[in-house]
């Protein structure tokens, strides 16, 4: 059992602030989505998580596991078992995705000598052509490849946290349907756990959310059940805003 704990963090980009108190707590084998409008804080959340540079945190703290995440460079925040998929997912020319698989498994501390027979496995299961792992990282993928290359990654990795970052943006419907259904079988196979940052109910009809945020001017505003979604979807934002 894991658990991602984060208490009244307060971040700001240049001067300023963004996030302004968030307490949230995610569980292995939970989803937890976080919707908003635009500019609420939801992807400075992620980058603030995961340690991405420009992001100064004022106050509160990020635990997984009890260990204190802030503390640590990105590298051993995944290391430690958190996982991004990113909204726009970089381009590493020269970097191929097997490569970059081999050297996370072993600053794991994991075998990768059945990643081939992985990443086959992995690639089936949503779609994906295994063949586009030998090119460099994200290079010449259309944007639904690139997604389902992050979701690929998250299968051979098996962190224990992902934080999906609009995963369901430049999809259409069936690359959103196999990215999806992967991380939400992920949640049952190996306990996973995941904070879905979202604009559209469509991703959570295939990624079952067990809570619903909505994230306003920086602060958890309002938590329910999967139906807030629906409500969402209804009336938007406007009461919360």
């Amino acid at each position: 059992m894991s658990t991602l704990k984060i208490e009244g963090l307060c971040a700001e980009v240049a001067g300023k602030e963004i996030l302004r108190g968030i307490n949230l707590t995610v569980n292995s084998g939970e989803v937890h989505a976080i919707m908003g409008p635009n500019g609420a804080g939801k992807s400075t959340l992620s980058a603030v998580i995961m340690g991405k540079p420009g992001y100064t945190v004022t106050a509160g703290s990020v635990t997984l596991d009890g260990v204190d995440i802030l503390a640590l460079p990105t590298w051993k925040r995944a290391t430690a078992g958190l996982h991004l998929v990113m909204q726009y997912p970089t381009e590493v020319p020269g970097v191929h995705v097997d490569e970059m698989l081999t050297e996370a498994l072993s600053a794991r501390g994991r075998s990768s000598a059945d990643l081939a027979s992985r990443i086959s496995s992995e690639a089936g299961r949503i779609n994906f052509d295994a063949e586009l792992v030998s090119r460099a990282l994200n290079v010449d993928l259309s944007g639904g490849e690139k997604k389902r290359n992050e979701t690929l990654q998250l299968g051979v990795l098996e962190p224990k946290i992902a934080i999906l970052d609009e995963l369901d943006s430049g999809l259409d419907i069936d690359a959103l349907r196999d990215c999806a259904r992967r991380v939400e079988a992920a949640t049952h196979e190996n306990n996973l756990g995941v904070l879905a940052i979202t604009h559209y109910v469509r991703l959570l009809e295939e990624l079952k959310p067990d809570v619903v945020h909505i994230l306003a001017a920086g602060r958890i505003v309002k938590t329910a059940g999967p139906e807030l979604a629906d409500e969402l979807e209804r009336d938007g934002y406007a009461a919360f805003v």
